[in-house]
């Protein structure tokens, strides 16, 4: 499995970066995380420019299958989250091909 920068590595970067403490950049990262939860708990999105959106999204009730059994199930109705890529990050990290 790949690895990516961990929280550490990244608030590290960022710090030196901005000639910030790390304790500054993990606030930062603290408020930006309870802001996101809150803003899309209560209006259904929230929007991070340049990266993408958290969108709550609601599934529909269905009908799924147990793997292992074969058996017919219902599947509650219930409320996801969804992260959507902004186009800009998109076309930077895989450019489309002509």
């Amino acid at each position: 499995m790949a690895t990516g920068l961990t929280k550490t590595a990244l608030t590290r970067l960022i710090a030196e970066k901005l000639q910030l403490t790390n304790k500054q950049v993990a606030a930062f990262f603290d408020v930006l995380t309870e802001t996101a939860v809150k803003e899309t708990k209560k209006n259904g999105v929230f929007i991070i420019p340049g990266i993408g959106r958290l969108v709550k999204a609601e599934r529909k009730a269905r009908l799924g299958r147990n793997p292992q059994t074969g058996e017919t199930i219902k599947i509650k109705a219930k409320t996801v989250v969804k992260f959507r890529v902004a186009k800009s990050a998109k076309d930077a990290i895989a450019p489309v091909k002509k």
